[in-house]
């Protein structure tokens, strides 16, 4: 099956072809021609599988046959979660659509929004945003949606996790009620089922991957480590063995900066990126670690969703996440589009329940090694699979002021500090796994292993 055969437009796919592309994934073959035949969708599929493409491509195709957008008016509307997942899907729709004669932008917080309102006035077909900055758009008079035709709900689950329902419902409430629905996530919990009754009329539902599974080419190990230690473990698995482009997770902030610190001072060039970024300087580094310029970027789980970086060869959790699900989020970054990856985690003693969280989720245990002169003198105890189900967390209200694709409690402009606000966590039903072909080492059976073989 080809691309050719999914009945996109010629401009369409010679801009694919453009890419390399000749092969569409599963959740495009079934979402493409869905949605090209005007249908609501509602689609899960992992991280990594090309969904985007699977609503860009249709979406292009419909909009390039009809009339174009007039002032102010949006003809697409998609809403993302976060500034950095807005700014890759704007970027796939001006990659796909540079042969056909429709405007397009991408509106998020962070950043002055006056551009952003010059942008508008013309109209645009396409217009990708977070909704805190929609609704500051929409009360300026800066764009109007009569001539709305789709409305695309990226990463549902995680705007749902991250308080933006009822920003959601008051942008539906503008919306006019003759549209085209679509919902695209990495799974659908029935706290996201019960949003879609409100707003999907007679959908299809496509899922191309089992609940709680991670890419199959993804590596994974757990190597326990004393938390003391951590930051000379990472400093010697990077230099040993000479690994070029490195993504590492860290819990907070200022564990990302001060890691970013450490890692500078053994000659590493690293970069952190987090919520307390302006977005130029979260812009800035994002691009220098695609283009090699920054070996390392240093990541909360703000960046766990959105980035697309080709091939990249290995992410860390130096830090275990609170929240199971945000660990399949994270290794998801890597072993994208059929490519390998490696995830590690370094893991202390005390972080044994979120590691024995993780495992139930994905119901499976990760293999552990040791690294050889990083012996935890604290072990990490052994694991035992919990067969039940972790307990749904409930959906976060967003705090007062909480204007755009940031966490709740995050400053609006996006580069304050939080002050006393407490960081608001991911939940709800997530994809997750571990590769099923690999070895499972357990507690006291840890394999002894040299760097190099990590």
């Amino acid at each position: 099956m080809c691309f050719a055969s999914l009945g996109l437009s010629a401009p369409i796919l010679k801009a694919v072809t453009e890419e390399g592309y000749d092969t569409p994934t599963p959740i495009q073959l079934e979402a493409i021609p869905a949605v090209l035949a005007g249908k609501d969708v509602m689609a899960a599929a992992q991280t990594g599988t090309g969904k985007t493409a699977g609503f860009t491509l249709p979406i292009l195709d419909k909009l390039s046959k009809g009339e174009q957008a007039k002032a102010n008016q949006v003809r697409a509307l998609i809403l993302t979660p976060t500034r950095e997942l807005a700014a890759q899907v704007a970027e796939s729709v001006a990659t796909y659509g540079k042969h056909l004669p429709l405007r397009s932008t991408v509106v998020f917080g962070g950043v002055k929004i006056n551009p952003q309102m010059m942008k508008l006035r013309k109209g645009v077909d396409i217009l990708v945003a977070t909704p805190g900055r929609l609704l500051d758009l929409y009360n300026q008079n800066a764009l109007r949606f009569k001539q709305l035709e789709v409305l695309v709900l990226d990463e549902a689950d995680r705007m749902l996790d991250m308080g933006f329902i009822h920003d959601i419902r008051k942008i539906l409430a503008l919306l006019p009620t003759q549209r085209q629905n679509l919902m695209f996530s990495a799974t659908f919990s029935t706290d996201i089922r019960k949003l879609a009754k409100g707003l999907v009329n007679n959908p299809v539902e496509i899922s191309v991957s089992p609940r709680n599974t991670t890419v199959k080419s993804v590596g994974q190990w757990v190597l326990p480590v004393d938390k003391a230690r951590k930051a000379a473990l990472l400093t010697h698995l990077i230099q040993e063995n000479q690994w070029e482009q490195v993504l590492v997770f860290t819990k907070t902030k200022h564990g990302a900066n001060r890691l970013t610190r450490q890692l500078e001072t053994h000659g590493i060039n690293a970069a952190a990126i987090h919520g307390n970024k302006s977005q130029g300087a979260r812009t800035k580094a994002l691009a220098d670690f695609k283009n090699g310029t920054s070996q390392v970027l240093v990541a909360t789980d703000i960046a766990a969703r959105g980035l697309d970086i080709d091939q990249l060869p290995h992410v860390v959790n130096f830090d275990l996440p609170n929240v199971p699900e945000d660990y399949v989020h994270r290794i998801g970054r890597t072993g994208r589009a059929g490519a390998t990856g490696e995830a590690v985690s370094l893991v202390s003693a005390d972080e044994f329940k979120q590691l024995s969280d993780i495992e139930r989720l994905i119901q499976n245990l990760l293999p552990r090694k040791l690294i050889d002169g990083f012996e935890p003198r604290h072990d990490v105890p052994e694991s035992h699979l919990n067969q039940r189900p972790p307990r749904a967390n409930r959906p976060k209200r967003a705090k007062p002021g909480h204007s755009d694709g940031q966490r709740s409690g995050e400053n609006a402009r996006g580069h304050k500090p939080a002050g006393k606000n407490k960081r608001h966590h991911t939940s709800g039903n997530k994809a997750a796994g571990v590769n099923s072909g690999k070895s499972v080492y357990r507690g006291n059976q840890s394999q002894r292993t040299t760097a190099k073989s990590v």
